[in-house]
């Protein structure tokens, strides 16, 4: 992963490059002080599947040696969000290195800012572009010389060798632009403090055993639930008689989560087997909830458990007796990781222990891939820790209460908020009734004709977000020019029921004639078959006005403004005799009616009415008098 190949699936993938001379001593020294450096973030951090951890990586093809790494999230993209944070500190504390970040998606930071990008910047021309340095968004821009050439969107992407040359004479100039930086630093923006606000604590009926791995490790929450709640038939057959962790000796504690370990374990509906001796109490219990998260948080520790390999312990704490750790431990005294806490107090211990889990996960087994599976972790401290059942009885006779969790349930107003808050499109809420007289019918007509008049590409449509926008005009004359030079100047007009036809019956020779003379036909001046034209329309319009379709639009009343149209069902008995001219149709009027009876239809939910305005910046009102109707039918 810290190489060239693309990032996986719930992946982030990130790279430090030295700006300027650099070399292994250079690098490995940064990651030594990196780590220090982050150390009192990261100790107490839980991470959902993988942790932030730097490695060394010698230089591959154009790729020159980098600290490189990548950390797989899962279902807290938060994860992801924080390792762009972390990036941003690391090249602001040092000014040597430059960072890349990416994921599956390729550029996600581009995706943050998509609406103010410049039109230039595509996906295909988007690698090796994009860069954390000195602390500060940057993005290499196109050459001038594929300026010049007013090159395609897919011109050639610069190298990271190049990129990292530009960065050391031009930093400068190449700092992106204020609107971008303020759209990705607005989504890592409250960290470090968004961290505490990130956890949640609850009570659990837990076995003593897995109160001590927790005390030690706090991480291993995450894998626990991960693997309770990706859990298959296979890993249910160890928790039919629990062998590590029997539900006889069970305590009270606080563990704590992060919302999201918390909302995939505690949404979960399960009944655990009936030989495994966890039972439940009635749901009207008052710490139902804490016996039903220990029984589950339980299982997940079991399932962990039967997946390991039963490799000695020993080997597992010598890592923490090497010079590495001694160098390590250190570097945190000397920044004071420790907070003046005495040596061998309880919080100094805390600190420790999280400093050592630290310490495994991100800077152990630097040169090899092996890694410690949990439950290898979790048997390794059970038979080297030592506890005592009374003493945790006694720490849950005075367990802080657990937070609230009224997190979880979202109403739909407050979705409503998140969805406009996400979209940058928020807007303080009024009062109902003003905003109807304010709100102006004509932005709904105007936006709908901008969109029409648009010339869409095989990429799509521009959505006009202003009614001002001046319009896309299209020149008739050359798209028919343009048109008799692809299918040259003789081309015959077929459609689609032409070719059907001529599929389905044989023509003879007369038919061949006809067709010869019909093709002569159409070969008269343009302006006759405007006009032959325009005469079958009338002739149309005439038949129509003799049947009930014109009852269904509005149309303008004579000598008055579209605005005061009027149906046709309006009109007296002789309306039809009153003159031989027709009355246009009130296009507006028409337009903005069919549209607020579709929005109306989509009674609150989304659909194609309400998607195709709000893509335009047009917000529509409740329907007040469909409320109020709603409302008198419940009274």
């Amino acid at each position: 992963m810290a190489g060239d190949g693309a990032p996986g699936e719930d992946a982030v993938r990130y790279r430090l490059f030295a700006v300027g001379p650099g070399g292994e001593e250079l690098l490995r020294g940064c990651a030594r002080d990196i780590a220090e450096r982050l150390a009192p973030l990261l100790a107490a951090y839980i991470w959902q599947r993988q942790p932030f951890r730097l490695r060394y990586v010698p230089p591959r093809g154009d790729t020159p040696e980098h600290l490189g790494g990548s950390t797989r999230f899962g279902d807290n993209v938060e994860d992801e969000w924080f390792v762009v944070y972390l990036l941003r500190e690391i090249t602001r504390a040092c000014p040597l290195l430059a960072a890349r970040v990416d994921d599956n998606d390729g550029e996600f930071l581009l995706i943050e800012a998509a609406e103010v990008l410049p039109k230039w910047l595509r996906p295909e021309n988007s690698d090796n572009r994009v860069f954390f340095y000195k602390g500060e968004l940057h993005i290499i821009p196109l050459s001038e010389t594929q300026e010049q050439e007013d090159c395609e969107p897919s011109a050639a992407c610069p190298t990271i060798s190049q990129a990292l040359r530009l960065l050391s004479t031009r930093s400068e100039e190449l700092l992106a632009a204020e609107p971008i930086r303020a759209a990705v630093y607005k989504r890592i923006s409250g960290y470090p403090e968004k961290i505490q606000a990130s956890f949640h604590r609850a009570h659990c009926y837990l076995p003593a055993g897995i109160v001590a791995v927790l005390k030690q490790r706090p991480s291993l929450v995450a894998a626990a639930v991960q693997a309770f709640y990706l859990r298959d038939p296979v890993d249910l057959r160890a928790c039919r008689t629990f062998q590590t962790f029997p539900p006889e000796q069970r305590v009270m504690t606080t563990v704590t989560f992060t919302k999201c370990l918390y909302a995939q374990i505690v949404q979960q509906k399960f009944v655990p087997d009936r030989r495994s001796g966890y039972t439940l109490p009635l749901s009207s219990h008052p710490q139902y909830k804490a016996y039903e998260l220990g029984m589950k948080l339980a299982h997940g520790f079991e399932i962990l458990c039967s997946k390991s390999s039963k490799a000695s312990p020993d080997s597992k704490r010598n890592e923490f007796s090497g010079p590495v750790w001694e160098r390590f431990l250190n570097g945190l005294k000397e920044k004071d990781y420790f907070k003046g806490e005495m040596e061998g107090s309880a919080k100094y211990m805390e600190l420790l222990h999280m400093a050592e889990d630290y310490f495994q996960q991100s800077l152990t087994k630097e040169e090899s891939c092996i890694e410690v599976s949990p439950g290898d972790e979790i048997l390794s401290l059970l038979q080297t820790t030592t506890f005592d059942v009374k003493e945790f009885e006694r720490e849950a006779a005075c367990l802080p209460p657990e937070d609230d969790d009224s997190w979880l349930e979202i109403s739909p107003d407050d979705l409503e908020k998140m969805l406009k808050e996400a979209t940058n499109e928020f807007h303080p809420s009024s009062d109902e009734e003003e905003e109807e007289q304010k709100y102006n019918l004509e932005t709904v007509a105007e936006s709908m004709k901008a969109f029409v008049s648009k010339v869409s590409t095989h990429e799509g449509a521009e959505m006009p977000w202003s009614s001002d926008e001046a319009h896309v005009t299209f020149d008739v004359d050359s798209f028919t020019k343009a048109l008799d030079r692809i299918l040259g100047a003789d081309s015959e007009e077929l459609d689609s029921d032409d070719l059907d036809e001529e599929e389905d019956f044989n023509f003879s020779d007369e038919d061949d004639e006809d067709l010869d003379a019909e093709n002569q036909r159409q070969k008269q001046k343009p302006n006759e078959l405007i006009g032959s034209l325009k005469s079958y329309m009338d002739e149309m319009d005439r038949e129509l006005a003799h049947t009930n379709v014109g009852r269904s639009f509005t149309t303008q009343k004579k000598g008055a403004s579209s605005a005061k149209g009027t149906t046709c069902q309006d009109a007296g008995p002789d309306s039809e005799a009153e003159d031989a001219e027709l009355t246009p149709v009130d296009v507006d009027t028409n337009l903005v009616a069919n549209l607020l009876e579709s929005y109306s239809a989509q009674a609150g939910l989304a659909g194609p009415t309400s998607n195709i305005l709000q893509s335009m910046g047009v917000y529509l009102p409740e329907n007040a008098d469909q409320i109020g109707s709603n409302k008198g039918a419940a009274e």
